[in-house]
């Protein structure tokens, strides 16, 4: 039987350059070597004190910091499936994740201790800390690590990744470990190469797909050290990156704003070798801004969580075209389909704009539990994105809008039927619709267009500070409108792109 495991990214570094620096986060430095030690033991201690077995889903919700590169590696190691858990969401939000997923124990950092215990009592799970002080790592003191990390199937689950569709309900997307072992693969080899002196930032969070992939298992497989940022600061990112010879960056649009502002009142900047922006389009005028002072290109890309993310970016090999998202990458297609057919997959010429649809190795197993959102998604073998694009003849790809009402905020997914269903329990909210707007910083910003009820005397601030209480950072509404009514179209439901171009200006 054919055996992968994630688990073997960590573990032949430590073969093969046991001694190399891997991982630095402020004071602390570590090899791969050592990394892989305290893994080992930390693997033993989730099978010897919590039962971890083989298949079983193991949460885990901490920052970037060494702890939590160090939990999910020992979790893989152990045989387990990986459920990131977002640091944003409330304590119901987590409980969600917990219950649908499934999960007997949720691995924690003290910082999010509080949520996270409230969700997982909620939930029936155990908690254990993690770090210095935690339960896991002293628990972890006194097991005999692990010999060999835990055989795997390569259609195996390795990282149930949360992720609300249209109703707004999050669903678990299941990724294999040849799902992510290959997108870390072709990431680290094929899409952009790593010179041999490279250093990465790690600041995009892990409990994403796009930093686990590729600010962190990318750059382990190509075995290049990795300099964490647990909490996103640009004039802090700016100085670590100077004073750590950092050579290569990953983020969002957002990041890309904040790194411009910055730059000004610093004292020296980095000078970058390569930059890699995903999440949400990136404005031309920032990606030439951020090349001129960091002396960078910018490597645009595309992916969605269903696609472990990496499904298409510019490479150096077919030359930037800015406003893309470049080609697909190794053993992946991306193509265009007409958006209108349910059923089956009709690709559509070169040119034509369509729905973006994705096939090869990075494609999801199903959508935990919920077969019919899995028939609807893989359909002729092929992943419907819900993304609108057109590719030209040379094979680059354009993202012209998305086919569900998404909003992108700082390069967090916000689905607006969600926030609508908060918004609704309201005591004085009779009708709300939720847009994406755009903005500057995030490039695009949470709106809600309400009608209050009759008696009601509602206002914008109250509403706003209400939503805080109710909704994730990154979900609750910063502009609230009150009106008397919708635009509603013929068959009654609520016109979003008349509100978009009424109140975008």
């Amino acid at each position: 039987m054919a055996t992968l495991s994630l688990a073997a990214i960590l573990a032949d570094n430590a073969r093969r350059r046991p001694d190399k620096e891997a991982l630095v986060q402020g004071e602390l430095r570590f090899t791969f070597g050592e990394l892989w030690d305290q893994v080992r033991a930390r693997a033993a201690a989730l099978g010897e004190k919590y039962g971890v077995r083989p298949g079983d889903r193991v949460a885990l919700m901490a920052p970037n910091t060494v702890d939590f590169p160090r939990a999910y590696y020992a979790i893989l190691a152990a045989g387990g499936v990986v459920v990131p858990v977002h640091l944003l969401l409330s304590a119901g939000e987590v409980e969600h994740v917990l219950r649908d997923s499934g999960v007997n124990l949720l691995l924690c950092a003290p910082a999010q201790a509080a949520v996270g215990t409230a969700a997982a009592e909620a939930a029936g799970a155990r908690v254990a800390t993690i770090g210095d002080d935690g339960e896991l790592d002293r628990v972890a003191q006194d097991v005999t690590p692990l010999q060999v990390y835990a055989a795997r199937g390569p259609e195996d689950p390795a990282v149930i990744f949360y992720t609300s569709g249209t109703t707004g309900v999050p669903k678990g997307a299941v990724l294999s470990h040849l799902n992510l072992v290959m997108n870390a693969t072709v990431d680290a080899f094929d899409c952009n190469e790593y010179s041999p002196d490279d250093v990465v930032l790690g600041a995009l969070p892990f409990f994403h797909a796009f930093g686990q992939t590729a600010s962190l298992n990318a750059v382990w497989r190509a075995g290049k050290k990795l300099v964490l940022l647990p909490r996103f600061d640009a004039a802090k990112a700016i100085d670590l990156m100077v004073e750590e010879n950092v050579t290569v960056f990953h983020g969002v649009p957002t990041m890309y704003v904040h790194l411009i502002a910055a730059a000004g009142q610093a004292k020296a900047l980095p000078r970058l070798r390569i930059a890699v922006s995903g999440g949400a389009s990136l404005p031309l005028a920032v990606l030439e801004r951020f090349e001129e002072l960091f002396g960078a290109r910018i490597y645009e890309g595309y992916g969605l969580s269903e696609t472990s993310p990496v499904a298409s970016v510019n490479q150096p090999w077919y030359g930037i075209r800015a406003g893309t998202v470049g080609h697909a990458i190794w053993g992946v297609d991306v193509e265009i389909a007409r958006p209108e057919l349910d059923d089956r997959i009709e690709l559509l010429p070169t040119g034509e704009l369509g729905e973006i649809v994705v096939r090869g190795h990075n494609v999801f197993t199903e959508y935990l539990g919920r077969p019919d959102a899995t028939a609807e998604a893989l359909v002729d073998g092929w992943f419907r994105t819900g993304d609108l694009g057109t590719k030209d003849a040379d094979g680059y790809t354009t993202i012209v809008d998305r086919k569900k009402d998404v909003i992108i905020r700082g390069g967090y997914n916000v689905y607006p039927r969600e926030v609508e269903e908060v918004l609704m329990t309201h005591p004085g909210v009779a009708q709300v619709a939720v847009i994406g707007l755009p903005d500057d910083v995030h490039g695009e910003e949470v709106c809600a267009v309400i009608v209050p009820k009759p008696d009601a005397h509602l206002d914008a601030t109250d509403l706003t500070e209400w939503s805080k209480q109710h909704l994730a950072k990154h979900k609750y509404p910063r502009r609230i409108e009150l009106t008397t009514d919708l635009p509603l179209g013929p068959s009654m439901k609520i016109l979003k792109r008349e509100l978009r171009t009424t109140y975008a200006k």
